[in-house]
């Protein structure tokens, strides 16, 4: 049973966006649903602070997870966005031909018919946050080879973000914790600031990475090899579709949406490694992330709140992570979101946050960069109230 329960947890999101699916396809009040999703999921993960400990083993050692089943889910949000997306285009048609009927049904899906400018952005809102939190399906295939890794762009690109894929494995894994790396927020940084200088930064490096490795192997920069350039031509279909259905007001939709989910994407950057310092050259180490291992954040984000040992083992599936001794916030990403989108509420709570890692975690070398950015930012915390409190 223990087994069983562990794996089910991990349908946590697949099944809120199907249910979010449900909603806006339903119509009518029901397309606000998946905000209210989002609200009660913050609820929930403020007020259960249980902290789990990974997928875990058995009483024999060997791993609960059952990887079929697992990578059975990963393989299966691809298509489960692409019909949260059908459900928007479809809510889209009915506001930009006026429907006024009671819809059609379609596999047994039923399709509400008319639509309201209110009611589409609500269905906007309620799609894009739900594919910005189911995202962290594409990261971890963005982690494997070969066919899967070219699922986890196709699975970026429903947010125009196929990039992401290629940069989070070749810049933000190798660079963290330095100014070289756009996903890492130094100390000071609003999420807002983060959120465009991450998301520019990363394809900028995708793009000079692609401009060596054309020029290096003699093919010309531009082209269909260049995987850049690819990564945005997989988004074309599902901007035109959005495009075609409801043209300039179906472009704001589908602009809407990726704009939604990249932020929830950056948000995920910016708490996961905030203000953490490493010295330019030297290896990665639990102690460069923040953890989060709330029970919600561990099922819902698949495990990827165990950043310490990710960004130490990072071809390890979620299942085998484990806490490795790395910061935690104690508090889930549901909740540090919350805190995240009103800055000065974010710093007064990092401050602290960051004054105990200089302290308890940071070399000679990483205080010394930290006391600049400190002076930079204003973090300054009386040491004396600190006591000998930990993280």
């Amino acid at each position: 049973m223990k087994k069983l329960l562990v794996n089910l947890q991990y349908l946590t999101t697949p099944a809120l966006v199907l249910l979010n699916t449900y909603a806006v396809a339903k119509g009518g009040g029901w397309v606000w649903l998946g905000v209210l999703l989002l609200a009660a999921c913050i609820l929930a993960d403020t007020l259960v602070t249980v902290k789990t400990t990974g997928t875990g083993k058995d009483k024999d050692g060997n791993p609960l997870g059952v990887p079929a089943f697992l990578f059975t889910i990963l393989y299966a949000m691809y298509p489960i966005f692409l019909l949260q997306q059908a459900v928007l285009a479809w809510r889209l048609y009915a506001y930009a031909t006026g429907l006024a009927d009671s819809g059609v049904t379609v596999l047994g899906l039923h399709l509400g018919g008319a639509t309201s400018g209110w009611e589409l952005v609500g269905a906007t809102l309620s799609v894009g946050i739900w594919q910005g939190m189911g995202i962290v399906f594409g990261h971890e295939l963005s982690h494997t080879h070969g066919w899967t890794f070219t699922l986890s762009r196709w699975i970026m690109a429903l947010s125009g973000s196929a990039h992401f894929s290629i940069a989070h494995v070749y810049s933000h894994h190798i660079d963290l914790g330095d100014e070289s790396d756009p996903a890492t927020a130094p100390r000071g940084r609003s999420l807002y600031a983060h959120v465009v200088l991450s998301h520019v930064g990363q394809s900028a490096f995708v793009r000079n990475l692609e401009r060596k490795r054309l020029a290096e192997s003699g093919a010309g920069f531009l082209g269909l090899k260049d995987r850049w350039i690819r990564g945005y031509l997989m988004s074309v279909p599902t901007l035109a579709l959005f495009v075609w259905i409801g043209g300039w007001t179906g472009l704001a939709t589908i602009l809407a949406v990726w704009v939604i989910s990249n932020f929830e994407l950056e948000v995920l950057n910016y708490l996961e490694h905030y203000g953490l310092i490493r010295e330019p050259e030297k290896p990665v180490e639990p102690r460069h992330s923040w953890d989060n291992t709330t029970l919600l954040t561990s099922a819902a984000f698949i495990q990827i709140g165990l950043q310490g040992d990710h960004h130490v083992r990072g071809e390890t599936r979620f299942w085998h992570l484990e806490p490795v001794g790395a910061p935690n916030y104690g508090w889930g990403y549901y909740t540090l979101l919350a805190i995240a989108v009103i800055p000065p509420w974010w710093h007064a709570f990092m401050r602290k946050k960051l004054a105990i890692w200089d302290r308890d975690f940071a070399t000679p070398g990483e205080r010394a960069i930290a006391e600049e950015q400190n002076r930079k930012a204003n973090y300054v915390y009386p040491a004396a109230a600190l006591g000998a409190q930990t993280l």
